[in-house]
């Protein structure tokens, strides 16, 4: 596990102090950020989340969707409960956090915020930092790399429609175009350049060669752009120290009840432990690059729902973490001869 990696939540934290440093004294330069748009889309941040999402993307091997008949009992967990469990639980437990236990806190409109957010988080499966959980908990990375695949094909389709209807359903005016924009400048182009990579290095070693080159501007893309969200929400922040923590509620619940069933139902459907740990670890993480883009797309760099989603990068680390200490310390359970 790289130095970034371990240390996510650290780095984001600082970016979070440093976007407040940045709003308080150079307030000038952030609204002339914030006000680069076209087409409902920031042009500064797009730029930035192209930088995160691309060098996720060349990881993506299309090939590997013909290995599908390979152990499908563990492909079969990772839909289900990416695209039939979680997106929905997220929406009904932010649902139930911002307009039932916190609404004494909480102005209604600032909750519908925080709502889509959560709901962009929980429609999102992780694309990269699997690969990272897959590693420390010996999963098999073949079949990893099939379940990131499928589930990256899924959401090219499924995204914008889920989303669509998870925010019609919380009553939250989507605009359609803004939505489906999105969806193609942050998943559908980031994965064919992606893909026309691959083909165009060749080999495995030229491209994780290659990944590793471009990596440093992920790292970068996704520090600068929660130093400008930071640098835009500074006010509300400071104001509300416990927003945060709010926020952070709904996620930590989601995260380990949705480990819970996918590492339960692997456990009960003799999925080999190789398969099982990675399968339960792509429900629970979040395409977070992918929420943090279409928040800002759809709500605005000040938005709520953008600061939801950043909440979202900041547990990422410490939750995976725990989970993969579980997974490892209860890998004697499963049957022997698939562990």
């Amino acid at each position: 596990m790289g130095l970034f990696e371990r240390f996510l939540s650290l780095w984001i934290a600082l970016a979070m102090m440093a976007g407040l440093i940045l709003g308080s004294f150079a307030p000038t330069l952030v609204q002339l950020i914030a006000a680069a748009e076209f087409a409902s889309v920031n042009l500064v941040v797009a730029v930035l989340i192209w930088a995160m999402v691309y060098p996720m993307m060349i990881g993506v091997d299309l090939t590997s969707l013909g290995q599908v008949a390979r152990q499908p009992k563990g492909l079969l967990i990772t839909v289900i409960v990416n695209w039939l469990i979680k997106p929905f639980t997220m929406a009904a437990l932010a649902v139930l956090f911002f307009e039932t236990v916190f609404a004494p806190w909480i102005a209604p409109e600032d909750a519908k915020q925080y709502i889509a957010g959560l709901i962009l988080l929980g429609a999102a499966p992780c694309t990269a930092m699997v690969f990272v959980w897959s590693q420390l908990t010996k999963g098999d990375e073949n079949y990893t790399l099939l379940q990131v695949t499928v589930n990256d094909v899924i959401m090219v389709f499924a995204f914008a429609p889920l989303v669509a209807f998870l925010l019609g359903v919380t009553n939250v005016t989507v605009p359609w175009e803004t939505l489906v924009l999105s969806a193609v400048l942050f998943v559908l182009l980031p994965l064919l350049a992606g893909v026309a990579t691959r083909r165009a290095l060749g080999t495995q070693q030229a491209i994780t060669t290659f990944s590793a080159r471009v990596k440093p501007a992920s790292i970068m893309g996704l520090i600068v752009t929660v130093m400008i969200l930071f640098a835009l929400q500074g006010h509300q922040i400071i104001e509300r120290p416990t927003l945060i923590a709010l926020i952070a509620v709904p996620i930590l619940i989601q995260s380990y009840a949705i480990f819970a069933v996918a590492y339960g139902a692997a456990y009960m459907m003799g999925v080999s432990h190789r398969v099982a740990a990675p399968c339960a670890l792509i429900g629970t993480s979040n395409f977070f690059e992918l929420a943090v883009a279409v928040a800002i797309s759809l709500f605005g760099l000040g938005s709520g729902a953008a600061l939801a989603t950043v909440v979202g990068v900041l547990v990422e680390v410490p939750v995976m973490l725990s989970l993969v200490w579980f997974a490892n310390r209860t890998r004697s359970g499963f049957d022997p001869q698939h562990a």
